[in-house]
């Protein structure tokens, strides 16, 4: 799948929302006093810096709370709420009832698979809820190997286990904003080159 270059729209990219997971090693971890307040710092950060016409991957875990049609009708409020285009890959958390919900929001326009390829700029993203080891670590380049965006850790640290190709997209790693993909390609850069002055 090849990205719509040569636009004004970027590209986001994120994971593990958690919408309405009311356990505090959810909420209170990222630094709130309640579910509801993290709902709604979360859609005030992401609606910060993505705009209408921005497409967003959204790696799994949007929400939680059950799967009754209350909390689905919560849910799917909260996530018609976040601008963008909204390419959703699916996470553990991801039921089928969720799934169809997802199907619904007017926002999704690409809906739900377990993995997916992105090409842009010359590099080559395999985005998957769970971290995938996709790339020959001496590659000199990153363009010349697969990189893998995921979630699902709730790891702080935006690298997993240190590897400049695995890069971790997920809410709890960047202070609950989605992550510009050209942010996070100049951030992989700089740990190439830390990783080679460490050779």
């Amino acid at each position: 799948k090849e990205t719509r270059c040569g636009t004004n729209m970027s590209i986001f990219v994120t994971s593990d929302l958690h919408f309405n997971h009311d356990r505090e090693f959810v909420w209170k971890v990222r630094g709130y006093e309640s579910v509801y307040e993290m709902n709604e710092a979360i859609v005030e950060r992401f609606n910060s810096v993505v705009q209408p016409g921005d497409d967003v991957y959204i790696l799994g875990d949007l929400c939680l709370g059950g799967g009754g049609p209350a909390v689905l009708a919560d849910n799917k409020a909260l996530i018609e709420r976040l601008n963008g285009r909204l390419h959703i890959i699916r996470g553990n958390h991801d039921t089928e009832p969720r799934v169809r919900m997802y199907a619904t929001c007017a926002n999704a326009v690409d809906i739900v698979k377990w993995a997916d390829m992105l090409h842009y700029k010359g590099y080559h993203f395999y985005l998957s809820h769970f971290p995938t080891l996709t790339a020959n670590l001496e590659k000199e380049s990153l363009k010349q190997c697969t990189i893998n965006l995921f979630g699902h850790t709730h790891s702080m640290d935006p690298f997993y286990n240190d590897m400049p190709f695995m890069y971790n997209i997920t809410m709890d790693a960047h202070n609950c904003y989605p992550v510009l993909l050209d942010d996070a390609i100049e951030h992989m850069k700089l740990k190439v080159k830390e990783c080679k002055e460490q050779l």
